[in-house]
């Protein structure tokens, strides 16, 4: 049966298409996630639990920096730093549920390149064929800016996350003892929200398409982004300006790339309404 026409599709109808995009989508995380569960050692192991490692790459990164920079061993990461970072479970299901989750977490950022391309086909027929003809060009700088965004937050985002917590303390008589669900979260969280805030340039692109958003607007509230975004990265850091500078400037920097390219859809829009007008 041919696929009904964008301007012969009913509301009922655009959900119906909805419905299968989740149903893809899920199934593609899904079968996804049982294939991650056969490397679950490793996953654990050297990537969940790496940045409870002093000799984890970003702190020897930052140790290294802190060298060059002449602050001594100001922000390097010593062993008895790390040693205070206990994870215990403390749920009869703590640890099943952590695989499971950690697996389907997995299922999604691996699949996201295909919820992207589901995305795609579902708006593709609100698009002029030009613009149908970018659908690689979507998934592909789109699906760059997610992993680069979950690369920044595991390897910048956690780590500082990690080292503030594990030496932070209100009174030497408390203990540090996390449990793994509270860690777990913190990885997840700050993996996913990072490889997210990195789509803001393709979010910007289809907001200053439709008119939500215009390159003025963006830059008017550019001093509100900044506090934002340091407020943020003063959170997620330890106490010292190289740690939160480190965390800020790619955001700062993601930000700017999003007016610019509101900027330029925002021209070639009003190019094209002088050529019909």
């Amino acid at each position: 049966m041919a696929k009904k026409q964008l301007s012969e599709m009913s509301f009922l109808d655009h959900l119906e298409e909805l419905r299968w995009l989740l149903v893809r989508s899920t199934m593609a995380v899904l079968l996804i996630a049982i294939v991650t569960f056969f490397v679950s050692d490793y996953i654990f192991d050297v990537i969940i639990f790496g940045p409870t490692k002093a000799d984890f790459i970003t702190y020897r990164f930052f140790c290294d920096l802190s060298h060059q920079l002449g602050f001594a061993d100001s922000i390097c990461v010593s062993q008895t730093d790390m040693a205070s970072f206990i994870i215990q479970n403390t749920e009869v299901e703590g640890q099943v549920n952590t695989l499971v989750w950690i697996c389907i977490t997995a299922g999604f950022i691996l699949g996201f390149p295909y919820i992207l391309w589901e995305i795609w086909k579902f708006i593709s027929p609100a698009l002029y064929e030009k613009e149908k003809k970018n659908a690689k060009r979507f998934i592909f700088f789109s699906s760059l800016l997610f992993f680069l965004g979950v690369l920044f937050g595991y390897f910048v985002v956690v780590p500082m996350s990690v080292n503030f917590f594990a030496t932070f303390k209100i009174s030497d008589v408390v203990k540090n003892q996390f449990s793994i669900a509270s860690y777990i979260g913190m990885v997840k969280t700050s993996v996913i929200a990072s490889g997210l805030f990195f789509e803001l340039p393709i979010i910007i692109y289809f907001l200053t398409k439709l008119g939500l958003v215009t390159p003025s607007f963006l830059r008017k509230y550019w001093r509100y982004a900044v506090v934002i975004i340091l407020i943020v990265s003063a959170i997620v850091t330890p106490p010292d300006v190289v740690s939160q500078v480190i965390v800020a400037v790619p955001m700062l920097i993601i930000y700017e790339i999003s007016i610019l390219i509101s900027r330029i859809v925002y021209k070639n829009q009003n190019k094209k309404d002088e050529q019909t007008s």
